[in-house]
């Protein structure tokens, strides 16, 4: 779930080089046996207009849908609704939209609920105005009405905030920022008190440093994704510090303890504690850095039902220090993989690679490990940015066997800029993505621009 620089959404694809974010789902997990279905829902979509806008992220709040990104207005059946980067609706047939269109005037990149408590949202991202009241990057807003801002929250951040994820009376907050409601004492990823919005102190990972091999690569947070048991969050972003531990690309915070603590989970395939192997010593280690183009790879991961495997989707187009047509592929640049979640150094179970384009977004079921972003292929090792000997045309969606890796499930969908979310219910997959170049085909049905239901059947 994308590039590089923080930034409003462009007003047209040539200056579309957006900053995107893969996020957490939140409490509606628990899906069934799959696949899903190849036959989606008719759902709000966006309004194709010729200008390029986004959904960043979808979740759902008991019976509510709520999605956020940069967008001017929504079309459900027949109907255009003007709306301001935030709408919600039904999670049901036939998925009416509500009244709940907060008043945003910049980029959303996260969207969060306390708990089972629906009554207010917090999101974050990059903007300086909610309800005509001034604010910067962080707000409360009441799900009630048209969604109004609760000003007691404390709704200041000096950086784009990139996601959002309410734990155990907890928001956890992450992004650019160094300074969040008043607090410079947990830069770059905060818990925030549901009722303040002030640093409660649940977070103190003095998170530094940055992939000093590429320029113009700060420090950040950039996503999350909690486990289906609710104590392990997947934690990722550009930082080679973490809890104390050396830490890279991603690392795994342990929420059962106070305050919460990093694991001992991560890889020599990321984390570099082996070597970084090169074409004149392919041994020593691993190829963990991608192209300093992309050095911030792996944005996006999700957990197996039963919390034993983590699948990444990842960027970065191809090894750094390596001849980018180099094959067979190797590292874990542009490709899906699965490693165990054991609370240790571990290696891949299997790795899938596109060919040289990126996944920005991961979910899975119990038969299925899902990814997204604008790939054109599943299975191909053996080229880049071509279709290579055992390369399977899997455009913008696939499906991945989970002990395996093979591709079981190609609906494919029109890849746009890629999909920038996935979320997983008890009732089917949602596919968050954007209209570039009027991308609305979803399992060949148009329609479907910027959002996607594939129900379970």
């Amino acid at each position: 779930m994308r590039r590089l620089v923080p930034a409003a959404l462009a007003a047209s694809a040539a200056s579309a080089a957006l900053l995107l974010f893969g996020v957490a789902p939140a409490f509606a997990t628990g899906a069934p046996n799959g696949p899903v279905t190849a036959s989606p829902a008719n759902t709000p979509q966006l309004n194709t207009t010729g200008t390029v806008e986004q959904v960043r992220q979808l979740v759902q709040c008991g019976s509510t849908m709520y999605a956020v990104g940069t967008f001017t207005s929504i079309k459900h059946n027949s109907t255009v609704t003007a709306v301001n980067n935030a709408f919600s609706f039904s999670a049901t047939a036939p998925y009416n939209l509500t009244t709940w269109a907060p008043d945003v005037n910049g980029i959303v990149n996260s969207i969060a609920f306390n708990g089972t408590n629906c009554a207010d949202a917090y999101i974050g991202g990059k903007f300086t105005s909610v309800d005509g009241t001034t604010v910067a990057n962080i707000a409360e807003v009441s799900t009630t009405g048209t969604g109004a801002l609760v000003t007691t929250f404390g709704h200041s951040a000096n950086g784009q905030v990139s996601t959002l994820l309410g734990v155990d009376g907890h928001i956890l907050a992450g992004g650019y920022y160094t300074s969040i409601n008043n607090s410079s004492a947990d830069p770059y990823m905060t818990s925030l008190s549901p009722t303040t919005g002030k640093d409660d102190g649940f977070l103190k990972l003095a998170i530094s440093g940055n992939y000093s091999f590429a320029p113009n690569n700060p420090t950040r947070v950039y996503n999350q994704a909690l486990s289906n048991g609710g104590t392990l969050d997947l934690v990722m972003g550009d930082f080679t510090s973490a809890g104390g531990l050396p830490r890279q690309q991603i690392f795994m915070l342990n929420l059962a303890t106070t305050p919460a603590t990093v694991t001992a989970w991560t890889s020599p395939e990321w984390d570099g504690s082996l070597g970084e192997a090169t074409p004149q010593d392919p041994t020593n280690g691993y190829p963990y850095e991608c192209t300093t183009n992309e050095p911030f790879y792996i944005q996006a991961a999700a957990w197996s039902p039963d919390d034993s495997t983590i699948y990444i989707g990842d960027t970065g187009y191809h090894p750094n220090n390596w001849p980018i047509g180099a094959t067979p592929r190797n590292g874990l640049c542009d490709a899906a993989a699965a490693f165990p979640a054991t609370q240790e150094s571990v290696t891949h179970l299997w790795v899938n690679y596109t060919g040289c384009d990126s996944l920005y977004a991961a979910a899975a079921d119990s038969s299925t490990a899902y990814f997204a972003g604008h790939e054109r292929w599943s299975s191909n090792p053996d080229d880049c940015d071509a279709q290579g000997p055992t390369a399977i045309a899997a455009a913008g969606f696939e499906g991945l066997a989970p002990t395996t890796g093979a591709l079981t499930f190609n609906p494919t969908r029109a890849r746009g800029l890629g999909a920038d979310d996935l979320l997983d219910t008890t009732a089917g997959l949602w596919i968050a993505s954007d209209n570039q170049a009027g991308a609305s085909q979803c399992a060949g049905k148009s329609g479907h621009a910027g959002i996607c239901f594939l129900p379970y059947s």
